[in-house]
């Protein structure tokens, strides 16, 4: 919106051809989306406090959380806010990526809300049931994948990159639709399983987001992707804008999130944010270098996966409780032990996929 702005008074004053420079909208993006969350965060939680909108816990779980049971939820809708803003500020908004990217973020986003106002405002423990949750992340998850694949423009757009090799490339075809879809809602479902500590699940999301926007930076420039031998996608690096709003919305947000929380995102942030990196990822054609640097989502989805395997199985559990970092708190780790050394793995891991650009 204010790229059009800035064209158009470029005319009368030259000095305005400078928001042109994708860098300088990426930054102003962070910025942008940064401040948006600082300065709503403190009404935000007012707001959900005096409407009683708090998180119920688990009597099952860590006895430490007892202590968090009523603080305020559904938080992430800032972050979505924060996000939307930003994007439609400082984005290209003829750019068909920012336009699927956001509608997933606005469809994972609803899914999550309707799924926490059952649990919070309705008091119904079961949320939105399963099977319609699940259909509706398909449906956002499909759409994206269909909307990728009708208007991808060269075939690299739905090739198979392998990460460490310059030279496989996998054609994937009309399967790609269905691949997508399984990094999409897989992605969704990976960051709102880690959602369980303060602050765990949105720092993370933030240092992916940042690696992610240096890959879309680099795919969407010729040059840079030719040297690096990595995809050229024309208009993925407009994404710049969108992951940089990630990181300030979600920098903003950590600042009211982090030990002791004041607020959680819920249901309504987690599931919205982690569709948005796996099809950001898409776009960049880094979905392997995303499991890499998602390594701790992958890490809590697989600890669900077995237990659940394990216990239908043999009755037994492999881990003290799942997710995996309810298994270290009842292990004795104090919280912010918990979620400072899943941080510490997360930026060693994404230093590990940004070292991919280089290793092929």
């Amino acid at each position: 919106m204010l790229l059009l702005l800035a064209e158009f008074l470029s005319q009368f004053y030259s000095g305005f051809t400078v928001v042109r420079y994708i860098t300088l909208r990426g930054i102003l993006g962070v910025l942008t989306a940064l401040a948006i969350s600082l300065i709503f965060g403190p009404y935000l939680i007012n707001m959900l406090r005096s409407r009683q909108i708090g998180q119920a816990v688990r009597n099952d779980g860590p006895q430490s959380h007892l202590s968090k049971s009523g603080t305020p939820t559904m938080g992430g809708g800032l972050i979505l806010l924060a996000i939307a803003i930003s994007v439609l500020l400082w984005s290209d908004l003829s750019n068909r990526y920012v336009w699927i990217t956001l509608g997933v973020l606005i469809v994972f986003g609803a899914v999550g809300w309707v799924d926490d106002w059952r649990k919070v405002v309705e008091k119904n423990p079961r949320g939105l049931p399963a099977r319609w949750k699940y259909l509706w992340q398909s449906v956002g998850g499909l759409g994206a994948a269909i909307a990728l694949y009708a208007t991808a423009q060269s075939p690299v757009e739905t090739q198979l990159i392998v990460p460490f090799f310059k030279e496989i490339i996998i054609e994937m075809g009309i399967f790609f639709i269905v691949f997508t879809y399984f990094v999409i809602v897989g992605s969704s479902n990976a960051v709102n399983l880690t959602d369980g500590l303060d602050g765990l699940a949105i720092m993370p999301t933030v240092m992916v987001a940042g690696a992610l926007a240096v890959f879309a930076y680099l795919s969407g420039h010729v040059q840079f992707a030719n040297y690096l031998h990595i995809p050229y996608v024309a208009g993925a690096g407009e994404l710049i804008i969108f992951c940089g709003a990630i990181v300030g919305a979600g920098l903003g947000f950590l600042w009211f999130n982090t030990y002791p929380a004041q607020v959680f995102m819920g249901d309504v942030g987690a599931l919205a944010l982690g569709a948005v990196l796996g099809v950001i990822a898409v776009i960049v054609r880094q979905e392997l270098v995303l499991v890499i640097m998602g390594g701790i989502f992958v890490l809590e989805t697989i600890s669900v996966i077995l237990q659940v395997a394990s216990y239908k199985l043999t009755g037994r559990r492999i881990f003290r409780m799942a997710p995996i970092h309810h298994h270290f708190e009842l292990k004795g780790w104090p919280e912010p032990r918990v979620i400072v050394r899943f941080w510490i793995i997360t930026v060693v891991l994404v230093l590990i996929g940004l070292a991919t650009l280089k290793i092929r």
